[in-house]
């Protein structure tokens, strides 16, 4: 499935959330896109709420339905904890949300891009699969020529707090995932248990 290239702000508005955790999208129109938007969002069926859901978290991460699918099922084999909860753990393990979460980038999509064109690095080495699994420990950081970057620099300044599973060295412009993150630590807004029933009816 490819990946999805039109307006990112017309799907915030369409679920009345902002995918980029910026809150932009949706702070002058917080109504659905179209001509009947302002009258749009309606009660929704209980298949209505677990495609909404599903869609919320999968494009709040920006991965396509093959990646999403597929962690989900990775996230089913691990014998401790909920299902749901431990696949929010695997995307917030995710390489180009690690970046997004330790600020040097304003967004997850501006953090994919970083990783994508080789500015990453993991304990010293170059990285560029946005889907990298990120160890408890592991060091990330920029490359030298990277760390001059002036969307880095302006994503480092708009930083107002980071999640306190992550840590982040402001001299050396680097930080780790010091340890898993709780579900109260993640994405309040969504409801992971929705998106356990959405796939649990596809099988």
């Amino acid at each position: 499935m490819s990946r999805y290239t039109g307006p990112s702000w017309k799907r915030s508005r369409r679920l009345g959330v902002s995918l980029s955790g910026t809150g932009k999208e949706i702070a002058r129109r917080n109504y659905a896109p179209g001509q009947h938007g302002t009258n749009s969002r309606g009660r929704l069926s209980e298949y209505g709420e677990q495609l909404h859901e599903k869609q919320k978290l999968r494009w709040a991460y920006g991965l396509n339905e093959r990646q999403f699918r597929a962690l989900f099922a990775r996230a089913g084999k691990i014998r401790e904890g909920q299902h749901g909860t431990n696949f929010m753990i695997l995307l917030e393990r995710r390489l180009d949300n690690i970046v997004y979460r330790l600020g040097l980038a304003t967004t997850r999509e501006q953090a994919r891009q970083l990783v994508n064109h080789g500015h990453i690095t993991v304990d010293g080495k170059r990285v560029d699969i946005p889907s990298y699994e990120v160890k408890v420990g592991q060091t990330i950081g920029l490359k030298e020529k990277s760390k001059n970057l002036q969307q880095v620099k302006d994503a480092l300044d708009a930083v107002t707090a980071r999640p306190s599973y992550v840590a982040f060295d402001d001299n050396k412009m680097e930080g780790s995932l010091v340890r898993l993150p709780e579900r109260d630590e993640m994405d309040p807004n969504v409801n992971e248990a929705l998106v356990v029933e959405w796939y649990n009816k596809l099988l």
